[in-house]
């Protein structure tokens, strides 16, 4: 049995009823085509089952129809990001996000870990030889050489957070100080008057951020010290912490916990000392992951929409890669209480 002819430009072109060189602008996205005429294009090329060349597209478009989704900073040391990145909830959360945002517009991500110097500077070059057409970074590092690198490259790019250090590149947030002071607020609502708080690195935008509404939201109802133990947004951290602050201050009746991998540790550091949750000590995570509603008791946690602000991300990245001229632009989202059993 002979195998069926694989279909061409000229065969959507006469189910479409236009020439070949409209067909050619039309899947190429080269000049604007009449709406009317787009349409029966894609009926066409969906009649005929016509799969455009890559490579010929590239040539004619200059573009790789693939983007750099680029992590670092998802482990505390080198040759443990790829682990944390596909165990993680909060890294999960985001490329799902991009995937499902990319998927649609038939652009494929190129999933690069920046584990040290010299992987962000041979991603600088990947993205500056045109390997891709621009950009998303993700990182929870304190510094971030990422951001001056791929702009020196001169990719667009949007970043996952606020850069620490001023980069000229968008990038899409949320009110982290906000979402502190919603924990603060809940945890005040229920009674409780000696806190904690379980801290992400401080030296990281967010997590400093998180800790500064929290703090502020307390000192505003009289509360002037707040005892806090730093951890790095994983459980054992949280469990650490937690049994640090339960030694030092055994009165806390309240914990605010700037993730929800840090609050289960908690969470389980406090069962383990015969503290009932929430009756003893209430809990607030931070995120809206899968701990907090896999976790006994599940855990009322600040909510951040991972996989909107991803999906935003990545509009701002094709818009940039569309006109390279737009300015920077920043996204912030809104924190929202979920409340569940810890609290």
């Amino acid at each position: 049995m002979s195998a069926e002819p694989t279909p061409t430009l000229e065969d959507v072109a006469r189910v479409a009823g236009v020439s070949r060189a409209t067909v050619s602008r039309v899947i190429n996205q080269t000049r604007n085509v009449d709406p009317e005429i787009q349409e029966a294009v894609r009926r066409a090329v969906a009649a005929t089952g016509y799969v455009p060349n890559r490579a010929a597209r590239s040539l004619v478009t200059r573009r790789s129809d693939s983007v750099g989704v680029v992590v670092a900073g998802a482990g505390p040391g080198d040759n443990v990001v790829a682990s944390r990145v596909f165990a993680d909830p909060f890294f999960g959360r985001i490329l799902n996000g991009i995937i499902s945002s990319l998927r649609p517009r038939s652009i494929y991500p190129a999933l690069m870990l920046a584990e040290n110097e010299s992987h962000e500077t041979e991603i600088a070059a990947y993205l500056k030889q045109g390997n891709a057409d621009g950009a998303l970074l993700i990182s929870t590092r304190a510094v971030d050489r990422l951001p001056a690198l791929v702009s020196a490259a001169g990719k667009p790019a949007v970043r996952f957070a606020r850069p620490p250090q001023p980069a000229p590149l968008s990038y899409v947030d949320l009110a982290n100080a906000d979402g502190g002071a919603m924990a603060a607020d809940h945890l005040a609502s229920l009674g409780r008057r000696r806190p904690a708080a379980i801290t992400g690195p401080l030296d990281v935008p967010a997590a400093s951020e998180r800790q500064a509404g929290y703090l502020d939201a307390w000192a505003r109802r009289g509360c002037a010290f707040v005892p806090a133990a730093e951890g790095n947004f994983t459980y054992g951290s949280g469990e650490r912490a937690m049994k640090g602050l339960l030694a030092d201050h055994p009165e806390i009746d309240a914990v605010f916990a700037a993730s929800d991998l840090m609050a289960q540790g908690a969470v389980h550091a406090l069962v383990d000392q015969g503290r009932d949750v929430p009756g003893d000590v209430a809990v607030v995570g931070f995120d809206d992951s899968a701990p907090s509603w896999t976790s006994r008791p599940t855990i009322t946690t600040v909510r951040q929409p991972l996989e909107g602000m991803a999906a935003e991300m990545v509009r701002l990245l094709l818009e940039r890669i569309e006109d390279p001229s737009l300015e920077p632009a920043s996204v912030i989202f809104e924190p929202e209480l979920i409340i569940r059993e810890s609290a």
